[in-house]
Protein backbone atom coordinates (compact mmCIF):
# COMPACT_ATOMS: atom_id res chain seq x y z
CA UNK A 1 0.00 0.00 0.00
CA UNK A 2 1.26 3.48 -1.31
CA UNK A 3 2.11 5.98 2.02
CA UNK A 4 2.28 10.03 1.97
CA UNK A 5 6.23 8.81 2.64
CA UNK A 6 6.71 7.60 -0.64
CA UNK A 7 6.21 10.84 -2.19
CA UNK A 8 10.07 12.82 -0.92
CA UNK A 9 11.16 15.22 -2.88
CA UNK A 10 14.54 16.89 -3.86
CA UNK A 11 13.08 20.26 -3.22
CA UNK A 12 10.06 21.87 -2.06
CA UNK A 13 8.66 25.46 -2.49
CA UNK A 14 8.17 28.66 -0.72
CA UNK A 15 7.04 31.91 -1.64
CA UNK A 16 7.86 30.54 -5.59
CA UNK A 17 10.90 29.68 -4.97
CA UNK A 18 12.58 25.91 -4.95
CA UNK A 19 14.58 25.34 -2.13
CA UNK A 20 16.71 21.70 -1.60
CA UNK A 21 15.44 19.47 1.03
CA UNK A 22 18.51 18.04 1.61
CA UNK A 23 21.96 20.40 2.63
CA UNK A 24 25.64 20.28 2.73
CA UNK A 25 26.99 21.57 6.02
CA UNK A 26 30.42 22.82 5.78
CA UNK A 27 31.57 23.57 9.35
CA UNK A 28 34.75 22.40 10.77
CA UNK A 29 36.07 21.37 7.23
CA UNK A 30 39.46 23.75 7.62
CA UNK A 31 41.46 23.70 4.76
CA UNK A 32 39.44 20.34 3.35
CA UNK A 33 36.21 22.60 2.69
CA UNK A 34 36.83 23.80 -0.83
CA UNK A 35 37.81 20.08 -1.77
CA UNK A 36 34.96 18.80 -0.03
CA UNK A 37 32.47 21.46 -0.48
CA UNK A 38 33.25 20.49 -4.47
CA UNK A 39 32.74 16.69 -3.55
CA UNK A 40 29.54 17.44 -2.57
CA UNK A 41 28.54 19.39 -5.27
CA UNK A 42 29.67 16.95 -7.32
CA UNK A 43 27.39 14.46 -5.83
CA UNK A 44 24.42 15.99 -6.19
CA UNK A 45 24.07 18.69 -3.16
CA UNK A 46 22.06 21.94 -3.85
CA UNK A 47 21.91 23.14 -0.83
CA UNK A 48 25.48 24.68 0.85
CA UNK A 49 25.53 25.72 4.73
CA UNK A 50 27.89 27.77 5.51
CA UNK A 51 29.21 30.98 7.85
CA UNK A 52 30.99 34.21 8.17
CA UNK A 53 32.38 32.81 11.01
CA UNK A 54 36.47 31.91 10.81
CA UNK A 55 36.42 29.91 14.48
CA UNK A 56 34.29 27.06 12.77
CA UNK A 57 33.70 27.57 9.24
CA UNK A 58 36.26 28.48 5.97
CA UNK A 59 33.10 30.24 4.02
CA UNK A 60 36.27 31.57 1.31
CA UNK A 61 36.77 27.72 0.76
CA UNK A 62 32.95 26.82 0.02
CA UNK A 63 33.04 30.17 -1.94
CA UNK A 64 35.39 28.67 -3.75
CA UNK A 65 34.13 25.05 -4.79
CA UNK A 66 30.88 26.89 -5.79
CA UNK A 67 33.11 29.63 -8.53
CA UNK A 68 34.46 26.43 -9.66
CA UNK A 69 31.36 24.49 -10.37
CA UNK A 70 29.82 27.04 -11.84
CA UNK A 71 32.88 27.92 -14.17
CA UNK A 72 32.90 24.18 -15.56
CA UNK A 73 29.31 24.32 -16.77
CA UNK A 74 28.07 21.44 -13.67
CA UNK A 75 25.51 23.73 -12.54
CA UNK A 76 24.19 27.64 -12.55
CA UNK A 77 23.56 29.51 -9.72
CA UNK A 78 20.40 30.09 -9.58
CA UNK A 79 20.44 26.05 -9.56
CA UNK A 80 22.59 26.06 -5.97
CA UNK A 81 20.91 27.19 -2.37
CA UNK A 82 23.23 29.39 -0.78
CA UNK A 83 23.08 29.75 2.98
CA UNK A 84 25.11 31.60 5.65
CA UNK A 85 25.01 33.43 8.68
CA UNK A 86 25.69 36.36 11.20
CA UNK A 87 27.80 35.48 14.15
CA UNK A 88 27.74 37.75 17.51
CA UNK A 89 31.41 38.50 18.60
CA UNK A 90 31.29 36.05 21.37
CA UNK A 91 30.70 33.43 18.72
CA UNK A 92 34.28 34.43 16.97
CA UNK A 93 37.60 33.87 17.37
CA UNK A 94 40.15 36.94 16.47
CA UNK A 95 39.47 36.82 12.42
CA UNK A 96 36.14 38.87 13.17
CA UNK A 97 34.46 39.50 9.22
CA UNK A 98 33.70 43.14 10.89
CA UNK A 99 34.42 46.29 13.19
CA UNK A 100 34.71 44.72 16.97
CA UNK A 101 33.17 47.91 18.23
CA UNK A 102 30.79 48.92 15.30
CA UNK A 103 27.32 49.30 16.39
CA UNK A 104 25.10 45.98 15.94
CA UNK A 105 24.11 46.78 12.28
CA UNK A 106 27.06 48.32 10.71
CA UNK A 107 28.66 44.34 11.96
CA UNK A 108 25.45 42.78 10.16
CA UNK A 109 26.44 45.12 7.01
CA UNK A 110 30.01 44.45 7.31
CA UNK A 111 29.57 40.86 7.28
CA UNK A 112 27.19 40.28 4.92
CA UNK A 113 29.26 42.30 2.22
CA UNK A 114 32.46 40.51 3.40
CA UNK A 115 30.00 36.55 2.48
CA UNK A 116 28.95 38.34 -0.81
CA UNK A 117 32.78 38.68 -1.42
CA UNK A 118 33.95 35.03 0.03
CA UNK A 119 30.65 33.61 -2.20
CA UNK A 120 30.96 35.20 -5.53
CA UNK A 121 27.73 36.19 -5.61
CA UNK A 122 25.67 39.33 -4.97
CA UNK A 123 22.48 38.34 -3.04
CA UNK A 124 22.01 34.94 -0.38
CA UNK A 125 19.61 32.99 -0.87
CA UNK A 126 18.98 31.88 3.04
CA UNK A 127 20.79 34.41 5.73
CA UNK A 128 20.99 33.08 9.37
CA UNK A 129 21.01 34.81 12.75
CA UNK A 130 23.84 32.37 14.31
CA UNK A 131 22.46 31.81 17.57
CA UNK A 132 21.47 34.91 19.93
CA UNK A 133 23.65 36.30 22.37
CA UNK A 134 22.26 35.21 25.47
CA UNK A 135 20.73 31.83 26.31
CA UNK A 136 17.29 32.87 27.48
CA UNK A 137 15.35 35.43 25.95
CA UNK A 138 16.48 38.03 23.11
CA UNK A 139 19.18 41.15 24.40
CA UNK A 140 18.98 44.78 22.32
CA UNK A 141 21.79 43.51 20.32
CA UNK A 142 19.98 40.75 18.80
CA UNK A 143 16.89 42.86 17.84
CA UNK A 144 19.11 45.20 16.15
CA UNK A 145 20.81 42.34 13.99
CA UNK A 146 17.52 41.09 13.27
CA UNK A 147 16.61 44.15 11.68
CA UNK A 148 19.40 45.04 10.34
CA UNK A 149 18.83 41.58 8.33
CA UNK A 150 15.46 42.26 7.62
CA UNK A 151 16.56 45.72 6.13
CA UNK A 152 18.41 42.96 3.69
CA UNK A 153 15.70 41.14 2.83
CA UNK A 154 13.77 43.90 1.67
CA UNK A 155 16.50 45.28 -0.27
CA UNK A 156 16.13 41.79 -2.55
CA UNK A 157 19.45 40.98 -1.31
CA UNK A 158 18.41 38.09 0.58
CA UNK A 159 16.28 35.54 -0.07
CA UNK A 160 14.80 34.61 3.74
CA UNK A 161 16.30 34.79 7.07
CA UNK A 162 16.60 31.93 9.22
CA UNK A 163 18.20 31.83 13.01
CA UNK A 164 20.31 28.87 14.58
CA UNK A 165 20.68 27.29 17.89
CA UNK A 166 17.69 28.99 19.68
CA UNK A 167 15.14 27.62 22.53
CA UNK A 168 11.55 27.74 22.24
CA UNK A 169 11.53 30.94 24.27
CA UNK A 170 13.82 32.78 21.81
CA UNK A 171 11.88 31.72 19.01
CA UNK A 172 8.93 32.53 20.20
CA UNK A 173 10.03 36.29 20.73
CA UNK A 174 11.48 36.67 17.25
CA UNK A 175 8.01 35.84 15.93
CA UNK A 176 7.15 38.57 17.99
CA UNK A 177 9.04 41.19 16.91
CA UNK A 178 8.02 43.81 14.01
CA UNK A 179 9.34 43.14 10.53
CA UNK A 180 9.94 39.22 9.47
CA UNK A 181 9.48 36.03 10.98
CA UNK A 182 12.07 33.61 9.98
CA UNK A 183 11.63 31.36 7.59
CA UNK A 184 14.15 28.44 8.76
CA UNK A 185 15.35 27.50 12.01
CA UNK A 186 18.17 25.14 12.26
CA UNK A 187 19.32 23.34 15.47
CA UNK A 188 21.12 20.53 16.58
CA UNK A 189 18.54 17.87 16.87
CA UNK A 190 18.91 14.93 19.45
CA UNK A 191 16.88 11.66 19.62
CA UNK A 192 17.12 11.75 23.28
CA UNK A 193 15.18 14.81 23.15
CA UNK A 194 12.52 14.08 21.03
CA UNK A 195 14.22 15.11 18.27
CA UNK A 196 13.67 18.96 19.15
CA UNK A 197 10.02 18.11 19.20
CA UNK A 198 8.18 21.51 20.85
CA UNK A 199 10.53 23.52 17.90
CA UNK A 200 8.96 21.41 15.73
CA UNK A 201 5.99 21.95 16.71
CA UNK A 202 6.14 25.37 16.66
CA UNK A 203 7.79 25.87 13.62
CA UNK A 204 5.00 24.56 11.34
CA UNK A 205 2.25 26.56 13.45
CA UNK A 206 3.80 29.05 11.96
CA UNK A 207 5.05 28.00 8.70
CA UNK A 208 9.10 27.80 9.74
CA UNK A 209 11.33 25.15 8.01
CA UNK A 210 13.35 23.13 10.43
CA UNK A 211 16.52 22.63 9.35
CA UNK A 212 18.14 19.38 11.55
CA UNK A 213 21.65 19.41 11.97
CA UNK A 214 23.92 16.53 13.68
CA UNK A 215 21.56 14.15 13.41
CA UNK A 216 24.43 11.56 12.83
CA UNK A 217 27.05 12.65 15.93
CA UNK A 218 24.83 13.78 18.18
CA UNK A 219 22.67 10.34 18.02
CA UNK A 220 25.39 7.71 18.21
CA UNK A 221 22.88 5.45 20.42
CA UNK A 222 19.99 5.74 18.34
CA UNK A 223 21.78 4.13 15.40
CA UNK A 224 22.34 1.33 16.94
CA UNK A 225 18.50 1.31 18.69
CA UNK A 226 16.68 -1.35 16.90
CA UNK A 227 13.85 1.30 16.27
CA UNK A 228 16.81 1.86 13.50
CA UNK A 229 18.30 -1.01 12.69
CA UNK A 230 15.18 -3.02 11.93
CA UNK A 231 13.73 -0.73 9.22
CA UNK A 232 17.43 -0.39 7.89
CA UNK A 233 17.63 -4.16 7.68
CA UNK A 234 13.85 -4.21 5.70
CA UNK A 235 14.30 -1.47 3.41
CA UNK A 236 17.89 -2.67 2.72
CA UNK A 237 19.63 0.84 4.19
CA UNK A 238 22.09 1.83 6.77
CA UNK A 239 20.78 3.31 10.03
CA UNK A 240 22.59 6.64 9.20
CA UNK A 241 20.37 6.76 5.86
CA UNK A 242 17.21 5.58 7.83
CA UNK A 243 17.97 8.48 10.24
CA UNK A 244 18.26 10.83 7.35
CA UNK A 245 15.00 9.50 5.65
CA UNK A 246 12.97 9.57 8.87
CA UNK A 247 13.98 13.59 9.12
CA UNK A 248 12.76 13.98 5.90
CA UNK A 249 9.55 12.18 6.82
CA UNK A 250 8.59 14.41 9.33
CA UNK A 251 9.23 17.66 7.72
CA UNK A 252 12.74 18.29 8.78
CA UNK A 253 15.27 19.43 5.98
CA UNK A 254 18.66 17.37 7.11
CA UNK A 255 22.24 18.90 6.77
CA UNK A 256 25.09 16.39 6.24
CA UNK A 257 28.89 17.68 6.73
CA UNK A 258 30.31 13.98 5.56
CA UNK A 259 33.62 14.23 4.80
CA UNK A 260 33.48 10.76 2.43
CA UNK A 261 32.65 10.92 -1.44
CA UNK A 262 30.34 7.22 -0.38
CA UNK A 263 28.64 8.55 2.38
CA UNK A 264 27.44 11.94 -0.23
CA UNK A 265 26.03 9.72 -2.13
CA UNK A 266 24.30 7.54 0.31
CA UNK A 267 23.02 10.38 1.85
CA UNK A 268 20.86 11.63 -1.38
CA UNK A 269 20.45 8.35 -2.10
CA UNK A 270 17.41 8.19 0.62
CA UNK A 271 15.49 9.60 -2.04
CA UNK A 272 15.01 6.80 -3.49
CA UNK A 273 14.59 3.85 -0.81
CA UNK A 274 11.45 2.49 -0.19
CA UNK A 275 9.71 4.21 1.96
CA UNK A 276 9.37 3.66 6.26
CA UNK A 277 5.91 3.01 7.18
CA UNK A 278 3.96 4.76 9.96
CA UNK A 279 4.57 2.45 12.70
CA UNK A 280 8.53 2.59 11.80
CA UNK A 281 8.66 7.06 11.81
CA UNK A 282 6.28 6.35 14.77
CA UNK A 283 8.71 4.08 16.80
CA UNK A 284 11.65 6.38 15.73
CA UNK A 285 10.16 9.59 16.51
CA UNK A 286 9.88 7.82 19.98
CA UNK A 287 13.58 7.52 20.63
CA UNK A 288 13.61 9.85 23.55
CA UNK A 289 11.61 6.83 25.60
CA UNK A 290 12.67 3.45 26.67
CA UNK A 291 12.58 0.62 24.12
CA UNK A 292 10.05 -2.07 24.12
Amino acid sequence: MTTAHDRLSRTLEIGRRSVPTFFYGTAWKEDATERLTSQALAAGFRAIDTANQRRHYVEAGAGAAVAAAVARGSVTRAELFLQTKFTHVDGQDERLPYDRHAEPRSQVMQSFASSLEHLGTDYVDSYVLHGPTTRRGLAAADRDVWQAMTELERAGRVRFLGVSNVGLDQLEALCELAGTAPAFVQNRCYASRGWDREIRRFSARHSIRYQAFSLLTANGAALRDPRVVRPARRIGATPEQVVFRFALDVGMLPLTGTSSEKHAVADLGVYDLPPLNDAEIEAIDGLGTPST
